[in-house]
């Protein structure tokens, strides 16, 4: 008790001096340890300062290397692909060049022709010169080029297309060689050049208006001359000029002994092939060889007229021949001259007597009848059929006008009537 009073109170020990504390047996384990003491401060090649992390050495890892994280094995669809895409633009790329070369080369060997008979040839609308032969054709697509010729005496204008194989195509290429080896019926794949000549035949003036002169001239002009249908052919095309063409159609076949053996005659009179058929016209046939097709001179349509406007005749002058692999149009050059001076021989001997002309006439004659006839029997037929659509308004009016009672007696009626006119025909069958 007189501790405690001397510890309130102060009793007589100085206040400024320490107790010291227990240690708590919990503790001594902390108690015991040393005090830490600082490092010294040092610097790294990494610029860090001491008690920051130590940079460590980058791992090794395939990551960074791709050749070794990969293999050309993997790529083998890709390269597959990248191959065949390659593959194709080549043989796109060649036959598109071996198809520009043909026309090209078409060209140059008929471009002095052309230029010395026209006074326009090609699409640019100026005079082109024999040297000028990139100027004679119109490339349309990769195996179609177009040329157009104008500007001659008895002649409107000329029209010459080549049609090409699709060397650039392989994949529609080789079908076609199947098919067409397999099927008569399918044309072969072959580079071939087709031709078509319009003549005036004496319509100057409506076909080249506004030329001073004109009218004039066309009152005096000579480039009329009697319509027919004449050809020679390559025996190798006629079966298929007489399926897909009907002026050729109403012709009749026969051989000529002057011809080659592989062509023929298709006329619609003796006459008519006596005076068409000219030494020079076969020696160029001989010439061109096998590879001349056809040369028709025809009034009328290609395709069999349905109506009496398709049925008008129209004077055109037909050519075709295939292009030789080779590019020589030496033996060939013969045959097109021949072909764009028809017209002039046609109007100077062109002109038949009255019995042939009587002949070729009767066939059209024949012909625009039945176009007439169709198109009376069709007029037939609408008319039939506005009338059954009157009778049949007039009968529903009457039909809807009545009441229930006279609506039932009324289709009793028609019906029994009906089964009389079907019991008479049975009759008069019987």
């Amino acid at each position: 008790m007189a501790d405690f009073l001397k510890n309130i109170l102060g009793g007589n020990k100085p206040a400024d001096t320490p107790v010291p504390a227990k240690a708590d047996s919990d503790f001594a384990d902390f108690a015991e340890a040393p005090q830490p003491t600082p490092l010294p401060f040092q610097t790294t090649a990494g610029g860090l300062t001491a008690g920051g992390p130590v940079p460590t050495a980058r791992p090794y890892t395939k990551w960074y290397n791709v050749h070794e994280r990969h293999s050309i094995s993997e790529f083998r669809t890709e390269g597959f692909i990248l191959a065949v895409i390659a593959i194709i633009c080549t043989v796109h790329f060649i036959g598109s060049r071996l198809n520009r070369a043909k026309s090209k080369a078409w060209a140059k060997a008929h471009a002095p022709l052309l230029t010395s008979e026209f006074a326009q040839v090609g699409f640019g609308g100026s005079r082109v010169s024999g040297d000028e032969s990139d100027k004679v054709l119109k490339e349309k697509s990769l195996f179609e080029y177009a040329s157009y010729a104008t500007g001659r005496q008895n002649v409107a204008f000329m029209d010459v297309k080549l049609s090409l194989m699709k060397r650039f195509n392989p994949m529609v290429l080789y079908p076609d060689f199947i098919i067409g080896f397999l099927f008569d019926s399918y044309p072969m794949p072959e580079d071939s050049v087709g031709a078509t000549i319009y003549p005036f035949d004496g319509k100057e003036a409506q076909i080249v208006p506004g030329v001073p002169g004109a009218a004039e001239r066309s009152k005096d002009s000579k480039s009329t001359y009697d319509g027919f249908v004449w050809a020679v052919v390559n025996k190798n095309q006629m079966k298929q000029l007489r399926d897909e063409r009907y002026d050729v159609s109403i012709t009749f076949t026969k051989d000529h002994p002057k011809l080659p053996i592989w062509t023929t005659v298709m006329s619609e009179s003796a006459e008519i092939t006596s005076a068409l058929l000219t030494e020079e016209l076969v020696d160029a046939i001989n010439k061109a060889g096998d590879l001349f097709d056809y040369l028709i001179i025809t009034d009328q349509p290609v395709e069999k007229p349905k109506t009496l406007d398709e049925a008008v005749p129209r004077k055109r002058i037909f050519l075709r021949y295939r292009l030789p692999s080779s590019n020589n149009y030496e033996d060939l050059l013969p045959l097109f001259s021949y072909f764009v001076r028809l017209p002039d021989q046609l109007a100077s001997v062109a002109h038949f007597r009255t019995e042939v002309l009587r002949k070729v006439k009767s066939v059209r004659e024949e012909n625009i009848k039945q176009i007439q006839k169709l198109a009376e029997d069709e007029k037939a037929e609408e008319r039939a059929l506005e009338r059954d659509k009157a009778k049949k308004a007039k009968r529903d009016a009457d039909l809807n006008a009545l009441d229930a009672k006279a609506q039932k007696k009324y289709l009793e009626k028609e019906k029994e009537k009906e089964m009389r006119k079907a019991a008479k025909k049975q009759t008069v069958r019987g």
